[in-house]
């Protein structure tokens, strides 16, 4: 039985783990109160980040990387289906008993609804992105009281690492995490409110997809498709909370424990996949006959972005108003992002930075005291580049350091 009242906690995402039997089980999973991800890329992957391979510090650990599409796009997919694609092939090939993931609420076609799915033909129905919270893992002990005990589940990073600190928990003979790249989530009656910023008819947008070109993707159910520039977002309207501060300490953008991870942020207009360990090439090799890959690309250069995005930051959370580009100047850089900024691989590295830089920025302002818990090692050495530097007190292995040398 899946809780519906739940304990309240301090910076959470609500990934299900409060709702289950033991609700104390947050205090060990969530990545929100003191992550080990080295600990865990061991556990998961046999290794923690290779620092002769330089994109593992920005990716996490991985085996192959490229981008990607199906042959037949599916219908109702947010690219052409791969993801949900490879759950069905492990269902199809009795792989696994069933597949824990997000559908559509029956009532709100962008509020995501926990599923446990145990045939193939039901994953039609869990294609497309929903924006909100949703208690995927509650699901977990209903699975397995249900005799469930070779899963995959299709989650996003923060829903990944609850899942794989507790994993030896559940007496699982088979697990298969399919990983999903988030960066920035909110409520879904949040979601609605920046639709209606969209269009004065925000109840026939079905598709939304911010795309790794600089623009936002709709599609309307006329069959009219609108693309919007990234500048041209009417992101100074949205309320300073409509990302809460979960999503702007957040880590994890490219879900580093999942097996795999099939996105949209290195793919240049296809899906990107990150094959991190061996379970997850076995999960790719399912679809060897309906795929066509390539190399991933890599242009432009991030440094200038990044850095103007660090300058925003630091704004918004010192509360002082964001300097946007001048209205007038606004369609020329529209015009020019696509063409000279970052591309492919080096605007994923770019993301992935700008997420560590909002991370230690936010934290400094609005929760000091959990810095030092929060931020793993490999971020600050994300941030160093740009001038952002441990303080006393903010990192673990830093001071541990600074005491050893003291010593007499």
């Amino acid at each position: 039985m899946v809780a519906s009242v739940v304990p309240h906690r301090d910076l959470c995402t609500d990934c299900g783990i409060s709702r289950t039997a033991d609700p104390k089980r947050c205090g060990r999973a969530c990545q929100f109160i003191k992550p080990h991800y080295a600990q865990l890329e061991q556990q998961v992957h046999g290794r923690s980040r290779d620092p002769q391979r330089p994109d593992e510090r920005f990716f996490g650990c991985f085996q192959a990387m490229f981008k990607a599409y199906l042959h037949e796009p599916r219908c109702g997919a947010q690219w052409t289906g791969i993801t949900t694609r490879i759950a069905e092939r492990l269902l199809e090939t009795n792989a696994v008993d069933a597949v824990l993931t997000m559908r559509a609420d029956p009532q709100d076609r962008w509020r995501p609804q926990p599923v446990l799915v145990t045939q193939a033909t039901e994953m039609a129905e869990c294609r497309g992105m929903r924006m909100g919270y949703a208690p995927l893992l509650s699901l977990l002990e209903p699975a397995v009281q249900q005799g469930h005990r070779r899963l995959a589940v299709i989650g996003i990073p923060c829903q990944v690492y609850a899942l794989r600190a507790l994993q030896h928990e559940w007496g699982l003979e088979r697990l298969d995490v399919i990983g999903i790249p988030c960066s920035d989530n909110t409520t879904t009656e949040r979601f609605h409110q920046f639709l209606a910023l969209l269009s004065d008819q925000p109840e026939t947008i079905e598709y939304l997809e911010f795309r790794a070109d600089y623009h936002v993707e709709l599609r309307f159910n006329s069959g009219e498709i609108r693309e919007i520039p990234f500048l041209k977002l009417p992101i100074s309207q949205l309320p300073p909370d409509f990302f809460p501060l979960t999503c702007q300490s957040c880590v994890d953008y490219t879900n580093t424990l999942a097996d795999i991870t099939v996105g949209y942020m290195g793919g240049e207009g296809q899906q990107w996949v990150v094959v991190r360990n061996q379970r997850g090439k076995a999960l790719l090799d399912l679809l060897s006959a309906e795929l066509t890959s390539a190399p991933a690309g890599s242009a432009g250069k991030r440094q200038a972005p990044v850095r103007g995005f660090m300058r925003n930051v630091e704004r918004a959370a010192g509360g002082l108003p964001i300097r946007g580009t001048p209205n007038w100047l606004r369609p020329l850089v529209a015009w020019l992002m696509p063409k000279i900024g970052p591309r492919g691989l080096e605007f994923a590295r770019a993301r992935v930075e700008m997420k560590a830089i909002e991370t230690v920025l936010h934290l400094r302002r609005q929760r000091p005291r959990r810095i030092r818990h929060m931020i793993p090692p490999h971020v600050w050495d994300l941030v160093q580049p740009y001038g952002l530097h441990a303080q006393r007190g903010e990192r673990n292995d830093l001071d541990e350091n600074i005491s050893e040398h003291r010593k007499p």
